[in-house]
């Protein structure tokens, strides 16, 4: 029973990370979903060169089970608008699945793996831009696994800010899944669990509190890279990051924001805050600090998914 439910908690957690969310209008009349090759608006103008107002390249990093189009419908041409040069990639594909909807499935790799694919990404990215570094935006577990890159993988040379939307720097205990698995191993049955759930979705298992991921991550200084500016974006209504305080680092050079503390009426939950207007004006404030406007307080865009 205690591995049944920890498969159950498993399944849970990979549904409630899944980054990207459908615009409710889209119900009524649905069109096809995004494919992992397709570009939200606003992003992947190869021919973009940035300007003196916003000399680096913005990086879009989608989560968990999500992919490019899906995840930044709301924020890539907002970015777009405001000057940016913005670029979006899916990562963690599992070449062997090429049917719909598993060919626009996302971030279900190991996130090592992913972190290597990010940084021949951005390695592209400076290529056709002429900059120096790149801001990354992620959501969910692009909120996490670019720092993989950053800390491991040269990443810290090339990236100057870094946005996280509904991070997870301690990794998440939703349903107890933590709890759970750790109560496991004097069975042995912990190994067992991992290899099982990695076969369906490498990363998942490197989301739970006390991963060895995320002991890895978290260790000699980490998680945060010294030179890189962090800013992590959280909403108390967080049901996939349990806590939602997992999102927060204490360290030089980082900025916690937990969306009801600006806007006590504004719920939006872990999918919806890439679509929230108020997490919009954080995201453009971190990334802009210079030119920083004050967040406006108000009803978010209708989401579902």
């Amino acid at each position: 029973m205690p591995v049944l439910r920890t498969l159950l908690a498993v399944a849970a957690a990979t549904a409630c990370l899944c980054g990207g969310v459908t615009p409710a209008r889209a119900t009524v009349s649905a069109p096809p979903p995004p494919s992992g090759s397709s570009s939200p608006a606003g992003a992947n103008d190869w021919s973009c060169h940035p300007n003196a107002a916003h000399p680096r390249p913005v990086v879009l990093v989608h989560g968990l089970g999500s992919n490019m189009g899906a995840n930044w419908q709301y924020l890539s041409p907002l970015l777009a608008a405001d000057g940016y040069c913005v670029f979006a990639l899916t990562y963690g594909v599992v070449p062997r699945l090429i049917l719909p909807p598993f060919d626009r499935t996302g971030g279900v790799q190991p996130m090592e793996s992913s972190a290597q694919e990010l940084a021949g990404f951005v390695d592209r990215v400076l290529t056709a831009t002429g900059a120096s570094k790149v801001d990354i935006v992620g959501h969910s577990e692009g909120s996490l696994m670019p720092d993989w890159y950053v800390r491991f993988l040269g990443g810290a040379a090339r990236v100057d800010h870094y946005v996280g939307i509904t991070p997870l720097w301690h990794g998440t205990n939703l349903l107890g899944l933590a709890t759970l698995t750790h109560a496991v191993p004097p069975l042995g049955l912990s190994v067992v669990l991992g290899a099982v759930v990695g076969l369906l979705c490498g990363s998942c298992p490197e989301f739970v509190t006390g991963s060895a991921f995320l002991e890895r991550l978290n260790a000699d200084g980490g998680p945060a890279a010294p030179g890189v500016t962090y800013t992590n974006l959280m909403t108390r209504y967080d049901q996939a990051v349990v806590p939602y305080t997992s999102g927060m680092l204490d360290a030089p050079g980082v900025t916690n924001i937990v969306v009801q503390d600006q806007c006590p009426n504004d719920a939006p939950e872990h999918g919806s805050m890439a679509y929230d207007p108020v997490v919009a004006r954080d995201v453009l404030n971190a990334l802009d600090p210079a030119h920083a406007r004050p967040v406006s307080c108000g009803l978010a865009p209708p989401v579902a998914g």
